[in-house]
């Protein structure tokens, strides 16, 4: 270590630490309570209801919206306005989870009796297997912590990570209980940069209009001419409506180097036979993969048939 680190440097370091060796404290701990906690959400017919107040809410919030767009229905009910009248939000097939540290938060503990009559399931995130919450609880999950790394062990930190790493751990779990594929996450992710590689198809984005299209016979010199106005690198080779082959601008310069006589030979000469195409329909994703793999930086879209529908680029979006 480096003796010269400032002090609040070696504060962060110390603090991350301490935080990562309570997760793997609560790792170690993790037991036949949370595999029932799991089978009781892969079970419930209803919408898992995220509840805490303060530090814990806003953990729940991003609970909530973890489980939503894993494929688990959620949603957060602030405990306080619940006991005001959003209980009304509720059916009796909901699952509810629960979330305090103390497990004594007076807004959650008002909301027992009502819950408790409704017959919701509930799950506790508590740091405390002895309280009030806990007791009450069908499944208890403990986020408890040594300490936290605030310097007079009150602000909730250790406990706040603990309780955000069970969230994730349930919803991971659930990920891979219910199969969810990066198609799935897609769908709830529309407009994200992910949703849309991977909702988007090759026939979305690749180019289908003014394609540098030239026969066999075509003298080399006039594909130098096709390559450069169709500004995509290549030219494709095309008879009886069907895709022939595949000229790059790579393939020029090695026919340069061999001393090809441009005004002699066609492209024909140095075409590259029966080239690597996709269909319209393919997912972009999926495209992108497959030119990355091969190293090649466009690819041609034919259809079944092998009638040229467009030429995609790996930079197409």
């Amino acid at each position: 270590m480096n003796n010269n680190q400032s002090p609040m440097l070696l504060i962060a370091k110390e603090s991350l630490t301490e935080q990562a060796k309570a997760l793997i404290n609560m790792s170690e701990e993790l037991g036949d309570e949370f595999v029932k906690a799991v089978n009781m959400i892969l079970n419930t017919k209803g919408r898992v209801v995220v509840c805490g107040m303060g530090k814990s809410g806003l953990v729940g919030q991003k609970m909530t919206a973890t489980f939503a767009s894993t494929g688990t229905p959620s949603f957060f009910m602030h405990p306080a306005e619940a006991f005001h009248g959003d209980l009304g939000m509720l059916m009796r097939v909901d699952l509810l989870i629960l979330i305090s540290y103390s497990g004594e938060t007076e807004e959650i503990i008002n909301l027992l009796p009502s819950l408790k009559h409704f017959g919701n399931n509930i799950i506790s995130i508590v740091g405390n297997v002895d309280s009030t919450m806990a007791k009450h609880s069908d499944v208890i999950l403990s986020v408890k912590v040594e300490r936290e790394v605030c310097p007079n062990n009150l602000a909730p930190t250790t406990s706040t990570l603990a309780t955000m790493g069970m969230g994730d751990a349930l919803a991971v779990a659930l990920i891979k209980a219910r199969n969810f594929q990066a198609e799935d996450f897609a769908r709830y992710h529309p407009g994200g940069s992910l949703g849309k590689r991977l909702l988007t198809k090759v026939a979305d984005v690749m180019h289908a209009t003014n394609l540098p299209v030239i026969t066999r016979d075509t003298p080399l010199k006039d594909a130098v001419v096709a390559i450069s106005e169709g500004r995509l690198g290549l030219v494709v080779i095309v008879e009886n409506v069907k895709v022939k082959g595949i000229v790059t601008d790579g393939d020029l310069r090695r026919a340069l180097v061999k001393q090809i006589d441009m005004n002699q030979a066609s492209i024909g000469e140095i075409m590259t036979i029966s080239p690597i195409t996709i269909t319209p329909d393919t997912m972009l994703v999926d495209a992108e993969a497959l030119m990355l793999e091969k190293k090649i930086k466009a690819l041609i879209v034919a259809d079944q048939n092998n009638h040229l529908s467009g030429i995609l680029e790996i930079f197409d979006r």
